[in-house]
């Protein structure tokens, strides 16, 4: 069964009526309501358009972290030829909230890596709900540095609310983990790209989406905190989420508007959810298009254009 947002309860009315009427065309026979059903169709597609067409960043924020968006299993599963996985970070342990490993995209050696949030109470428990330690960003690095020694480009999707707060991960030393990642991303040779394919929270997005090109799917969100965690801090009312999501700028729209990101990528109609394979299609070829634009470039002049990119952005906000 489809899963419906509070916000779009409208659309859902509509979509149910169109079910009804096709139970009872099948269940009657010779009943013909097709003019019907066309009819209230295009008033649901219409009515799904303009929704969306006009969503609020707590709405985004809402479609950002809905259940059935494709994760990054389904991205590597659908996009990746001969994927193997790489597990542990060589230090503590293995942790599944990110998964990373080498394959072939498109006819090319691909690294990608990103946060799995899981799709079931038994995998998001497994993945911790997208949420890595510090063994989760030691393994990004390790990931990355193989990369590196095999002239390999890299691929982030990020999908996160943050990194994991535990006392565990923090005797582990998850802001160095946090740090680490990040140098190292800012440091490599070969190509580097991130996507914001669903929720990209703080430090723990961060850690792995500081690359040559950053892009964000049309109803991601990318933020220095959740906007309950803005709300409980500047007011000690998380209620006032809505507020805090408007006044953050976390939208993709505002992040390309203030040069953060270099690029959206369109969302079918009616967020990701509604229809997986055509949005992760759109990702694979924008992350086909970013990789023939870096395609020869020189260790040093990826170095270059990437800091160069990150540095842009302070100079001109």
């Amino acid at each position: 069964m489809r899963s419906y947002l509070d916000f779009e309860k409208p659309i859902a009315e509509l979509e149910s009526k169109v079910e009804e009427l096709r139970e009872v065309a099948a269940r009657d026979g010779g009943v013909s309501i097709t003019e019907e059903v066309t009819r209230l169709e295009q008033k649901a597609g219409q009515a799904l358009k303009d929704l969306y067409q006009a969503l609020t960043p707590w709405q985004k924020t809402l479609v950002a972290r809905h259940p059935g968006r494709p994760h990054t299993l389904d991205y590597i599963g659908k996009l990746v030829e001969d994927f193997t996985p790489l597990a542990g970070d060589r230090v503590f342990g293995e942790d599944e909230a990110i998964i990373g490993g080498f394959g072939r995209f498109r006819g090319q050696s691909l690294c990608i890596m990103g946060h799995e949030r899981g799709d079931t109470t038994e995998t998001r428990i497994r993945h911790n709900f997208g949420m890595a330690r510090p063994e989760g960003y030691r393994k990004a690095v390790r990931l990355m540095e193989t990369a590196q020694r095999f002239d390999i480009p890299v691929v982030s999707l990020v999908d996160t609310a943050g990194a994991y707060p535990g006392i565990g991960a923090e005797e582990r030393g998850q802001a160095e983990a946090i740090a680490r990642s990040t140098d190292c991303s800012l440091g490599l040779g070969v190509p580097n790209i991130a996507i914001i394919i669903g929720e990209g929270g703080s430090g723990g997005a961060i850690a792995i989406a500081t690359a040559n090109r950053v892009m964000m799917l049309e109803h991601a969100i990318y933020s220095v905190i959740s906007p309950e965690g803005a709300a409980s801090i500047l007011w000690r009312d998380t209620t006032k989420a809505q507020e805090a999501a408007t006044n953050m700028k976390i939208t993709a729209q505002d992040l390309m508007r203030f040069g953060v990101i270099d690029q959206i990528v369109p969302e079918p109609l009616g967020g990701a959810h509604r229809d997986p394979d055509l949005a992760v299609a759109r990702v694979g070829d924008a992350i086909e298009a970013a990789l023939q634009g870096m395609a020869g470039l020189p260790p040093d002049e990826v170095r270059r254009l990437r800091r160069e990119k990150f540095l842009a952005i302070g100079r001109t906000i």
